[in-house]
């Protein structure tokens, strides 16, 4: 005859039962699920949250650049920089000293040093922007950014100060990042027209 005997067939039964009994078993237990779960979701939930932190942080630090501008500004702006400067004529040294009224107000997030800072003044409002501090290949565009024009009375005056700042979590915002090296440049600007001081 063709078949199974009955012991073999007793022993292939309670192989089966045992397996379910097992797998059963393994699906009823709950123990190390939030483990599981916990390490399915923490891989997305701590990269989102560093991405949440980095971008405070960029706009924070954009906006202290934006005030240290802005009260730096102040001081071209009414007269009394050019006016405290003026014995001094090279273009460098008051791009320097520029920059050290800017950093009197940032007080963290930047270092001073690598702040570049850009000044252009003009007897009317230009007809074209200034030139982007960023070239096309998205390299810093040094050639064309740290110029220092000093502005005397009545003058349309264009500030810039630039930073790069590092980017960290570049994977959920591929844009947080505009220079080739992966770093963002932060820029601050600040326009006015110079007062009628005494030059």
């Amino acid at each position: 005859m063709f078949g199974i005997s009955a012991p073999n067939l007793r022993v292939e039964s309670s192989a089966r039962t045992a397996r379910r009994s097992i797998l059963g078993r393994f699906r009823r237990d709950e123990r190390g699920v939030t483990a599981i779960e916990f390490g399915a979701v923490a891989t997305p939930f701590i990269a989102l949250l560093f991405a949440i932190i980095e971008t405070a942080l960029t706009l924070w630090t954009t906006q202290v650049l934006d005030t240290g501008v802005t009260n730096a500004a102040r001081r071209v702006y009414t007269g009394q920089f050019q006016q405290e400067n003026s014995g001094t004529t090279d273009p460098n040294q008051l791009a320097t000293k520029f920059r050290d009224e800017i950093c009197k107000n940032i007080v963290a997030l930047l270092s001073c040093s690598k702040i570049k800072i850009d000044v252009r003044a003009f007897d009317t409002f230009p007809n074209k922007n200034a030139p982007p501090p960023i070239t096309g290949d998205g390299q810093f565009d040094s050639e064309n950014f740290g110029k220092y024009e000093s502005p005397g009375a009545n003058k349309i005056v264009v500030v810039r100060a630039a930073v790069e700042y590092p980017v960290f979590v570049s994977l959920l915002n591929p844009n947080a990042a505009n220079l080739k090296n992966g770093n963002r440049l932060l820029l601050a600007t600040a326009t006015f027209r110079t007062e009628p001081f005494a030059q």
